[in-house]
């Protein structure tokens, strides 16, 4: 899909290469379920009907997990007709518009492709924009949507999603036999061991794509509206006000961060156990990034 958003080659290079890199480690993750299960098809029905899952409802689980509900133009007239003007703006397909009553500023864009995506916000994060920055937070999510990291990310998260539940089947399902054969607590316990493995090795993969994303989405939103300092006001006001949300409530909301225009962390984003471990850049860096590019385009003060 041809759109007027900047295009990245770096992202793009960097979805290709996690994608292969995931791949590989999905196959071989496959073959070895084959191995130790003895059975090709359990394997397959497994990881497939996952993959599947996934990928095909991927904008049904974020809407329902997030409490969101898609919305008419005469429902959220506003919200519509900045989406509007930006789609028309960008010369691509409007997705369908979503909004979450929850007061946590933020939005996320989802969906397996440009056809089915659909861009969700918060009733927190309209009631505390301006009418710029807004169209700031929304340029970045359909950029997301027009560079089609959205569906890769789904994707990606798939394999650690897997190796997670397979480690849990383990732990809470097959030890408990394997006390009575220890041939089947060897195959449990290294399907474990493998699956904490992949696991930890596609999550730095997709925290490192995640992270590229967001400055990726930040500079083609600001580049489309022409205003990166409102896209820099919307991340410093969302950014303080998560910080002020209860702790409670930002967990709830933390399985979405890679998703997510800004994390749902408390304090500065990105300032976590360590940067390796965050999916989004720090605050301090998208708004460097974001200044230079308003010095580049000259915009006004």
């Amino acid at each position: 899909m041809k759109t007027r958003f900047a295009p990245d080659r770096g992202l793009s290079s960097r979805m290709v290469i996690t994608s292969f890199l995931l791949g590989l480690l999905y196959v071989g993750f496959v073959a070895l379920l084959i191995a130790l299960t003895k059975s090709a098809v359990l394997a397959v029905v497994i990881a497939g009907g996952a993959l599947f899952a996934q990928y095909w409802f991927s904008d049904r689980i974020a809407l329902y997990a997030m409490g969101g509900r898609i919305v008419t133009p005469e429902e959220a007239p506003q919200l519509h007709g900045a989406i509007d003007r930006l789609c028309a703006l960008a010369d691509m397909p409007k997705p369908r518009v979503a909004v979450a009553d929850v007061d946590m500023p933020n939005a996320f864009a989802t969906g397996r492709n440009p056809k089915n995506a659909v861009v969700c916000v918060t009733t927190g994060i309209m009631r505390r924009l301006d009418n710029d920055e807004l169209e700031g937070v929304l340029s970045h999510e359909l950029s997301h949507v027009a560079h089609r990291d959205v569906a890769v990310m789904t994707i990606a998260s798939f394999l650690g999603v897997l190796a997670g539940l397979i480690t849990r089947f383990g732990l809470y399902g097959g030890l408990g036999r394997g006390n009575r054969d220890q041939n089947a607590a060897l195959v449990v316990l290294t399907i474990i061991a493998v699956s904490i493995l992949v696991y930890a090795i596609s999550f730095l993969l997709t925290r490192a794509l995640s992270r590229y994303r967001e400055l990726a989405a930040d500079r083609a939103g600001a580049m489309l509206t022409g205003r990166p300092s409102a896209l820099a006001s919307a991340l410093t006001k969302i950014s303080g006000d998560i910080a002020r949300i209860p702790s409670r409530d930002l967990r709830q909301a933390q399985a979405f961060n890679a998703f997510f225009f800004a994390p749902a962390i408390s304090g500065k984003a990105g300032a976590s156990l360590s940067s390796l471990f965050s999916t989004h850049p720090s605050l301090e860096v998208r708004l460097d990034r974001l200044g230079t590019l308003s010095r580049q385009l000259g915009e006004q003060a």
